[in-house]
């Protein structure tokens, strides 16, 4: 476990949107560029680790194996090999990042394979419901998850985030379909829709006891929710939280999103100020999501190092 905070990137899909891709309606989001231009990701990783990621995450959050199939028309093991050349254009980045680097001291970024919730195959935004999770079982979760799980580990993400999970009961999964890689080390990070609750109505503080259960969990936390929820969503759960387990944080801006109109215009919370408040509230990886850039990261990295 580090013992500063390492700075995660921010929002992957949001650099790609402002370069021009219209992915906002596409089935497989951000993990379709890695099928029509894969440039594009690396020079997105890239930009994050000029400003100070030290982490970065693969475009593998609406990658699965049954997307790619139905949606790209691929066979099994052309979408496996898709799905894992997420991770090695980040380690292909991470490496010539390296190569260029002239900071002093500056570490290898470490490259975090995103794994999305099943609701983001979907489409649906039932990620921020966990409405799915009444009608399928933690052994059908488990079923799904796997060959995305395989096949991050396989390509030699140093970590997996399990990210944006808006249920108890896929966390459940999660962390059981973990003990299937007893080498993998991993970090659960959560939607939330208040101050107290996961999305789907359960209270975080047992989310966070459930993931306190793995010894593989180098972290559990909050991601793609409203930074003004992180300090009170970790103080509801830190008696739950055991000492060898970090917090892990990276919320959205604050701006809010409408499925009709898309993100509302509207003042951006105080993303870089928070921050502190969450390294003080022991948060050990601290970085963004959606409608994060570089610039806030680099802000983020002033503040936090």
């Amino acid at each position: 476990m580090p013992e500063t905070p390492l700075i995660l990137d921010g929002g992957l899909a949001t650099e790609l949107e402002k370069r021009g891709f219209h992915i906002q309606e596409d089935a497989l989001w951000s993990a379709k560029i890695l099928y029509t231009n894969p440039k594009a990701i690396k020079e997105v990783h890239y930009g994050f680790l000029e400003c100070g990621s030290d982490v970065i995450t693969t475009a593998t959050y609406q990658a699965s194996i049954e997307g790619f199939l139905k949606h790209l028309g691929l066979k099994p093991e052309e979408a496996e090999q898709l799905l894992m050349s997420g991770v090695q254009l980040a380690k292909d980045t991470a490496t010539d990042f390296m190569s260029n680097c002239t900071t002093p001291d500056r570490k290898a970024p470490l490259v975090a394979g995103s794994l999305g919730p099943y609701g983001a195959f979907l489409h649906d935004g039932s990620e921020y419901t966990g409405a799915y999770a009444n009608h399928l079982s933690v052994e059908e979760l488990k079923d799904w998850h796997r060959p995305q799980v395989r096949c991050l580990v396989a390509a030699g993400a140093d970590i997996i985030a399990m990210e944006t999970i808006p249920s108890l009961k896929e966390a459940e999964a999660l962390v059981e379909l973990l003990r299937e890689f007893p080498d993998t080390k991993a970090w659960l990070a959560f939607s939330c829709k208040d101050s107290q609750c996961i999305s789907d109505g359960n209270k975080f503080s047992e989310a966070v006891q459930l993931a306190s259960k793995s010894t593989q969990l180098v972290a559990v936390g909050v991601n793609c929710s409203p930074p003004a929820l992180v300090k009170p969503l970790l103080e509801s759960a830190k008696s739950q939280k055991i000492d060898n387990t970090s917090w892990v944080v990276y919320p959205n801006s604050g701006e809010t999103w409408d499925p009709t109109t898309g993100w509302q215009a509207g003042p951006r919370a105080s993303f870089t100020e928070l921050s502190v408040e969450w390294k003080d509230q022991g948060a050990l990886w601290i970085g963004g999501c959606c409608r994060i850039g570089p610039d806030d990261i680099k802000e983020l990295k002033r503040q936090l190092t």
